[in-house]
């Protein structure tokens, strides 16, 4: 049995494993960098030991051991699938809960993952594991157009580039192989055959340390932003009662070819009546209590319960009812889905049956910008998916969150409209359909709007701003944000505006973050609407583009720099006939 448990982790998982360690009377140590001494996590701890970064495993590693626990958490994110990681905390003689290194290393490079799904019967999509652009445009020619390239050991679709045709593979190569090292020390990729309206389905698996694997069910998460999840919801509604038992097979198939151990997750894109392997994440999934909900089981329970040695008992063969999630996180949906960081003021929560709200904030902390926004998730459970879903809207619209915009009215406007109530949806549904009504919504008038504020489930509360750059004191919003062109995978999203002088030859930065790309050079011409550098704030890379055509004059960052809200970036100077400055 466990006795002390290191939570290397942060925000609401940390939280989440902290509970489920005082109720199985597990001592906790929680760690914390600067911007979080005061947060929940480290309020709820029985001890706490300061850090100088998350991803730093020898840190982790010495305070664990200082403070005699005999196991470390490494919740989501962060170090929760670094192999590396996993094989430290075992050669210190402390218990990694979760999979073994082996495991965890075969699963994040997205080849070898492939090619052990293909091995063990799993149906994969036709794919080269080459960066030859000539075997690329002979994919294309084979299984048709487009194709999509894709980073070897990359997610959240970084280092990702779609290319619809022979012309197109040369560029999208380097684009993708340049972003995939830049966002992840490796440059390796390969090139699949790209589905344009696949659902997004994935299946738990628990797996104990004596050859034990079992299924709970699966969940449907194609409500996606940036290729980041919004609402997910279990089970997956229709699904063929032959694909959903094919799907679990496959899914037990994997976990028992790799050796897994704990709790994780295998992901699908379901086309049609046919589905493909797109990965397996080796850890807890941020939307793992819609299972928990629907099947009456604790996983970080049985988690913790495995890494101690423990057998999978008797779990529930079949689902009990239907749940959904609603991801409630620290960005602006009117603005692009820009993350925003500031202090939470009001937190409001409607406590109702089947209601369940898990979250890693209270009112009076900050929401830091070096790290991931979510804030909370809130879980509505139903004895149907449409009982579900109404208490999901009657309570996602009595939620209160001030002091920073959220994406709760995002979630609103998915769970009202008919196009999600009706029935599944498709990866791109959101951005193609959901997201362009978002920065549509119209500004409330008069003193409403002077005093400034944030839509919060589909209601406007009044939350004194901070003026944007260019934008005047007390409105609510820039002015309806320009549509962003379609790039790579992802839709036709809402593409931040870029602040700066009225001619737009000085671009900025929309944001507080650090400069993750910058994609031209002193001396290019640039067309408007095109990317020419990337922010990264709170995990998400945001593409900056030009506003209008000029030669680049000045790049005025480096990779890598923290810059601020207004910043500059790069400086145009007006295109002459040649292409060259005036």
């Amino acid at each position: 049995m466990l006795t002390k448990l290191l939570v290397a982790n942060r925000g609401e998982i940390a939280v989440r494993v902290l509970r489920a360690c005082a109720e199985q009377g597990i001592e906790s140590v929680a760690v914390h960098t600067a911007p979080d001494a005061g947060a929940m996590h480290v309020r709820l701890a029985d001890e706490a030991v300061p850090v100088a970064d998350y991803l730093d495993r020898d840190a982790l590693l010495d305070a664990a051991l200082r403070f005699g626990a005999d196991a470390v958490h490494p919740g989501y994110g962060f170090l929760a699938e670094d192999a590396a990681f996993a094989r430290a905390v075992g050669a210190a003689g402390l218990v990694f809960v979760g999979p073994p290194a082996e495991a965890v290393a075969a699963m994040g490079d997205k080849v070898v993952a492939r090619e052990l799904a293909s091995a063990a019967g799993v149906p994969v999509l036709p794919a080269v594991t080459t960066s030859d652009p000539e075997a690329v445009r002979a994919l294309g020619a084979e299984h048709g157009w487009p194709v999509l390239i894709k980073a070897a050991h990359g997610g959240g679709g970084r280092g990702m580039r779609l290319a619809r045709g022979q012309a197109e593979v040369g560029t999208a190569l380097t684009a993708a192989t340049a972003e995939a090292r830049s966002a992840f020390g490796d440059g390796t990729v390969y090139a699949e055959r790209y589905l344009a309206g696949p659902r997004h389905v994935e299946v738990q698996v628990l797996a104990d340390a004596h050859g034990t694997v079992a299924v709970l069910g699966d969940r449907d998460c194609s409500v996606q932003r940036r290729h980041q999840k919004l609402v997910e919801e279990a089970p997956a509604p229709d699904l063929a009662d032959g694909m959903r038992a094919a799907m679990a097979a496959a899914a037990c198939r994997l976990a028992g070819a790799v050796g897994y151990r704990g709790a994780g997750t295998v992901e699908f894109l379901v086309e049609g009546d046919s589905f493909y392997f797109l990965e397996m994440n080796t850890r807890i999934q941020v939307e793992h209590p819609v299972t928990e909900l629907v099947f009456g089981v604790d996983l970080v329970h049985e988690q913790l319960r495995i890494a101690a040695g423990a057998r999978l008992g008797p779990l529930p063969s079949l689902p009990r009812g239907h749940a959904v999630e609603c991801r409630i996180v620290a960005e602006d949906p009117s603005n692009g889905f820009l993350p925003v960081a500031g202090q939470v003021r009001e937190l409001t929560v409607p406590w109702a049956p089947g209601i369940r709200f898990d979250t890693g904030y209270e009112p009076g902390d900050t929401v830091p910008p070096q790290y991931d926004g979510l804030i909370a998730k809130l879980v509505a459970w139903g004895p149907s998916r449409s009982a579900a879903l109404h208490r999901a809207r009657t309570a996602l619209a009595a939620v209160v969150v001030t002091g920073v915009p959220t994406t709760a009215p995002a979630a609103a406007a998915v769970l009202a409209h008919p196009g999600f109530t009706s029935g599944p949806v498709t990866t791109g549904w959101f951005e193609d359909v959901v997201a362009p009504t978002l920065a549509e919504e119209p500004e409330p008038a008069g003193a409403a709007r002077e005093a400034g504020g944030a839509w919060i489930a589909g209601r406007f509360h009044r939350v004194p701003q901070q003026p944007r750059p260019g934008v005047e004191p007390g409105r609510l919003r820039d002015p309806a944000p320009q549509r962003g062109a379609r790039s790579g995978p992802g839709r036709g999203r809402a593409a931040p505006r870029t602040a700066g002088t009225g001619d737009g030859r000085l671009i900025s930065s929309a944001m507080q973050g650090v400069v993750s790309g910058i994609e031209v050079a002193v001396g290019e011409r640039v067309t408007a609407g095109r990317i020419v550098a990337r922010v990264e704030a709170m995990k998400l890379e945001n593409p900056v583009h030009a506003a209008t055509e000029g030669v680049v004059e000045a790049v005025c960052v480096r990779l890598g720099q923290a810059v601020a809200a207004g910043e500059i970036l790069l400086v145009l100077a007006a295109a002459t006939v040649d292409g060259t400055a005036s």
